[in-house]
């Protein structure tokens, strides 16, 4: 297994970075047949500029056979970086190609449909106005709007897409159960 573990965050205290992103980190490091990249969008200062970052996460999501993204949820997507992490990496001939079917309609043909893909998302929202009011918008976008494009149609990105509810206002017991839910999944990968 060839991990690659994207995480996007700026405050290394965070619970994205602290809990999630460590949790799986150390998970995968139990098993010796696992091999780890990481991209700290925030702490290695990515952006749409840095075109040797771009090359060498081009390079992880070649190299790699699992993804995980762990991200907050800002104004209902991904952070920036992880926003500029999908335009300047997930580029057409390298993540998908348009197919056209006839002059004015195509459809996106993902070339990297064999990774598996894991995301963590954090809110600070509770979930009832999200699924509710939104319609959960946030990963309706993300799967229907980036993955499939990318990963192919797969009913399980709906399933490996975990959301974190109330995130700064739960008890730290609440934040243990995340954890746990974390471990188990990444243990579903090994």
């Amino acid at each position: 297994m060839k991990a690659l573990i994207i995480i996007s965050h700026p405050e290394t205290e965070s619970f994205c970075y602290d809990g999630i992103y460590r949790t799986i980190k150390s998970t995968l490091s139990e098993n010796e047949n696992v091999e780890i990249k990481t991209a700290e969008l925030y702490q290695e200062n990515f952006g749409s500029d840095n075109k040797e970052l771009i090359e060498k996460y081009k390079e992880y999501v070649s190299w790699s056979t699992h993804i995980y993204f762990v991200s907050p949820v800002w104004w209902f997507r991904c952070t920036p970086k992880l926003e500029v992490f999908f335009d300047e990496i997930f580029t057409p001939g390298f993540a998908y190609n348009f197919v056209s079917l006839t002059k004015t309609i195509g459809f996106p043909s993902p070339l990297l449909k064999d990774k598996v893909v894991r995301t963590f998302v954090t809110h600070g929202a509770p979930a009832f106005p999200v699924l509710t009011l939104y319609a959960n918008s946030v990963k309706l976008r993300l799967i229907m709007g980036v993955y499939t494009f990318v990963f192919g149609w797969n009913y399980r990105l709906w399933f490996r897409t975990r959301q974190f509810w109330s995130v700064p206002f739960v008890s730290r017991e609440k934040r243990i159960s995340y954890l746990e839910k974390v471990i188990k999944d990444i243990k579903k990968d090994l």
